[in-house]
């Protein structure tokens, strides 16, 4: 709990009085699940992000795969792709 009261506090220092009130990267833990959804959105596979992150890919899968977005049309290329060739 302490490193929560010293990232509250860093936040007052680091951003204006409107930013450090409002939620993005209220919590240590938001700049991981940021990073992490980032990863995923730019196409790096489950199994490489959940290494990277140290979680198994279950629990990549359970927790971030309603952060994956934009990514049908990819998809669909990469499956034409496949068949056609």
């Amino acid at each position: 709990m302490a490193y929560a009261k010293v990232w509250q506090e860093a936040r007052t220092y680091a951003f204006t009085p409107d930013q450090a009130a409002s939620p993005p990267a209220g919590r240590a833990y938001d700049l991981r699940h940021a990073a992490v959804s980032l990863w995923l959105n730019a196409g790096v596979h489950a199994p490489e992000a959940a290494e990277r992150a140290g979680h198994g890919v279950d629990v990549m899968l359970r927790v971030y795969a309603k952060c994956i977005d934009g990514q049908r049309e990819v998809a669909n290329r990469r499956i034409l792709g496949v068949l056609a060739a």
